[in-house]
């Protein structure tokens, strides 16, 4: 028995010409590339025309979604990629699908990353296509799909979102904070809002810091013991432990003493709960003037103690 192997030609010797040859073709088996996707594809309309482009197939899925299709027989460029945000945009398509033959990395990342970033009806598909043959057989197009949604994706999207609007509600959170402590201390004057859970000063010796932090959930203050070395650490912890009964007396409340012997730094904190969180801003004011009301307090109680250790 005669066996022949698949061969890969050059897709020009295939499809001469995109437009007359590959997208005729695939406009007349669109099934081709619709199996490889995993759904239903009706073509609508071929070099339909955007203004002064021409999307090569306008079509549509099972639900009458508006989808793109873009052939490209050559590597990506950022042109073709412009006029798939193009089409999508102005055809008000859900799903675009990039046909090309050779999909550089860069490209790979952006499709992915609208596939993060975008709304989860839409849908972008980066697919590369070769031609093959066995033996004298007409040619046939090969599609691989290169980028395509999953739930994966989608979730890594919605959690970039997440910090993304976290990270900005942080910014706003601190920057408020800095404005009304102006009017109560000296204590984070000049200091720059950032975008971290926590905002923080020297407390009088290299390696120790008074802290703000911010949560989802709840705030609190700390003493925060990093000298870079374990010992010294645990050392600046022990020294201040000897005091706990009167420090929690002058808090006006119990602290939280973690010791942390599984790590290098140690901390000293109080919690604000109860009163608000990063997640409700309409408790900020009052929140953050009871931290900052605290901070003063802490920075009274632990400062000079902390000057006096050797």
């Amino acid at each position: 028995m005669n066996v022949s192997k698949l061969e890969v030609v050059p897709i020009r010797e295939a499809f001469r010409h995109e437009a007359h040859n590959f997208t005729v073709w695939l406009e007349q088996n669109i099934e081709a590339l619709s199996e490889e996707i995993g759904f239903p594809i009706t073509v609508i309309a071929r070099e339909k025309s955007v203004g002064s482009f021409n999307v090569d197939l306008l079509c549509e899925d099972a639900k009458g979604n508006t989808i793109i299709v873009e052939n490209q027989l050559e590597r990506t460029d950022h042109r073709h990629l412009g006029q798939v945000l193009t089409y999508l945009v102005n055809l008000e398509a859900t799903t675009a699908i990039w046909v090309t033959t050779d999909a550089q990395p860069e490209h790979q990342r952006v499709m992915d990353w609208l596939n993060e970033s975008t709304p989860e009806n839409m849908s972008f598909y980066l697919v590369e296509v070769k031609a093959v043959r066995i033996g004298n057989s007409p040619y046939a197009p090969l599609f691989t799909i290169v980028v395509s949604p999953d739930e994966q994706t989608r979730e890594i999207g919605e959690t970039k979102k997440e910090l993304a609007e976290r990270h900005h509600k942080r910014l706003e959170f601190w920057t408020a904070l800095l404005e009304r402590s102006q009017s109560k201390t000296r204590l984070f004057s000049g200091k720059t809002p950032g975008t971290d859970h926590w905002l923080s000063i020297g407390a009088g010796r290299t390696g120790i810091n008074f802290g703000y932090l911010i949560r989802k959930d709840d705030a609190a203050l700390e003493v925060y013991i990093d000298t870079g070395d374990y010992d010294r650490n645990k050392a600046v912890f022990d020294t201040l432990f000897l005091e706990k009964d009167v420090i929690e007396m002058e808090i006006g409340e119990e602290l939280e003493w973690r010791r942390l012997d599984d790590k290098r730094a140690s901390n000293i904190s109080q919690r604000i709960d109860g009163f608000g969180s990063l997640s409700e801003p309409e408790t900020w004011p009052e929140l953050q003037e009871i931290m900052i009301d605290a901070m003063i307090v802490f920075d009274r109680v632990f400062r000079g103690r902390i000057a006096k250790i050797r």
